[in-house]
């Protein structure tokens, strides 16, 4: 069992600050699919449990912890204990004595007929235990683990995503420019309305027309797996991801037509303040050089990557693989961008494994998408490599066990509960397909990337629970 500062270590290292009382749980849901949800989240008197709410994405949560404090309460000592060991410094589970912990339970008849794993040290990069570790299986909604680092490494954690509204004087024409953000809020639409008034005011224009401009993207808007109320149609203008009953995450009823609805809202917008509109309903270019009466940007990218993490965000992995193929100069398309994670993902050379990786779609939805739990755990060690603090966002947006995000609801059985606030990991789950990749830390103190990943899978609730003790297993092992 763990000492205090073990426990101590794993909550710092979690970046927990308040009650769990205060979590509310709403899913999880994941890929497409939702599990269960569960009668109780953690217990009163755990004190390490925290919802990402209110700041940065207007209705949607605040960024995780800043990584500089991520990485140094990893070396705090507790009150009156002794001092923790640095979590690079602290002893690495022999390979041996992990495989002997893991492998019985990656056995579990739950587990289905395909199982593949991979346990890496994310301070030397060294895989300690794998198994089947370079063969590609369905990732299922892991995969935004590879498209938050494609993201956050071709634009930065910075970048903001515009949304503008430019006039063509020769034809008296106002455009409504989509940049690709699907977390524009009906109240940053007002604004823009408030701004373009304004604007068109100074400029004596009192009757234009309006336009609506979704030419970022190309090919189909329709994700493969068809109408869905877990994405909206792919779009480079929408308003709260197309969602037509208010939530801000989970599925929901979507619009048919998400960038039309948004043109709809902000003519009505404009009429409320006076401007006389005639709408175009098709969507239309704007010409060059049209003069740009307002713009909003999104939330920094990190807080965009790390609200997708928490909630498997399905709208938002598609507008940041998009990001990366403009970045990248190829078709902001499903088949562009999934060229583009590629190639930028191939800039970090040997170091990731991508031979054989498909990227499908940034969300995987997708069955066609392939990639192995060695390249997710690898790609989760360089994302908390301190040489490359713009990736930060890909761990601290990590769901919490037994806490919040899609690990809300699990982690709550004896077989489980001694993960609760150590394990952060992404979930996945398409039907057959179960998968769990992130990061721990050992009752060491050693700081572990971890990927497991099941196919073939009959029973949900069996293979989350499966998942879940081997994650547990995992933090509660110091195995040597």
């Amino acid at each position: 069992m763990r000492d205090t500062w073990q426990a101590v270590v794993g909550s710092a290292a979690v970046g927990l600050a308040v009650a769990v009382a205060a979590v509310a749980v709403t899913g999880p849901w994941d890929s497409g699919q939702r599990t269960a949800e569960r009668a109780r989240a953690a217990s009163p008197d755990h004190r390490s449990g925290a919802e990402h709410t209110g700041a940065g994405v207007p209705g949607g949560p605040a960024p995780a912890p800043s990584a500089a404090e991520v990485l140094t309460a990893l070396g705090a000592a507790p009150p009156g204990g002794d001092a923790a060991p640095n979590p690079g410094e602290a002893p690495a589970p022999a390979p041996a004595a992990l495989a002997d912990v893991l492998q019985p339970l990656l056995e579990e008849g739950a587990l289905g007929t395909l199982r593949t794993a991979s346990v890496v040290d994310v301070a030397t990069g060294r895989e300690l235990y794998g198994a089947g570790e370079g063969r590609d299986v369905v990732p299922a909604s892991t995969v935004k683990v590879a498209t938050a680092v494609a993201a956050l490494s071709a634009l930065g954690p910075d970048h903001r995503i515009p949304t503008r509204v430019v006039w063509d004087a020769k034809g008296k024409r106002v455009f409504l420019v989509g940049g690709g953000d699907p977390t524009v809020t009906p109240a940053a639409l007002r604004r823009l309305a408030d701004a373009t008034a304004r604007e068109l005011g100074e400029r004596g224009a009192g009757r234009i027309a309006l336009a609506h401009d979704t030419s970022l993207y190309s090919g189909p808007a329709r994700h493969p797996i068809g109408p869905n109320e877990n994405i909206a149609p792919v779009t480079a203008l929408m308003v709260d991801e197309g969602r037509l009953d208010g939530s801000t995450r989970g599925p929901a009823p979507r619009s048919d037509d998400p960038a039309r609805d948004a043109a709809e809202a902000f003519a009505d917008r404009l009429r409320d303040r006076g401007v006389d509109v005639e709408r175009s309903e098709r969507p239309r270019r704007a010409p060059g050089g049209a003069e740009e009466l307002a713009v909003h940007r999104s939330a920094p990218l990190a807080e965009l990557v790390e609200r997708m993490m928490l909630h498997s965000d399905n709208d938002i992995a598609e507008a940041l693989v998009r990001q990366t193929a403009v970045a990248r100069g190829e078709p902001a398309s499903f088949a562009g961008a999934g060229r583009a994670v590629r190639a930028q993902l191939a800039e970090y050379g040997p170091a990731l494994p991508l031979e054989g990786a498909r990227f499908a779609d940034g969300s995987g939805l997708d069955r066609s998408g392939r990639v192995s739990a060695g390249l997710l755990t690898r790609l989760l060690a360089l994302s908390a490599d301190p040489a490359r603090p713009e990736l930060r966002s890909v761990l601290t947006g990590l769901p919490v066990a037994r806490f919040n995000g899609t690990l809300g609801g699990r982690y709550d059985d004896e077989a489980t509960r001694t993960g609760a606030g150590l394990v952060r990991a992404k979930t996945g789950t398409l039907t057959g397909v179960n998968t769990l990749a992130g990061t721990v830390v050992d009752a060491d103190g050693r700081f572990l990337a971890f990927a497991f990943m099941a196919s073939g899978t009959t029973d949900r609730q069996g293979a989350h629970t499966a998942l879940d003790r081997l994650a547990a297993a995992l933090a509660n092992c110091g195995c040597r």
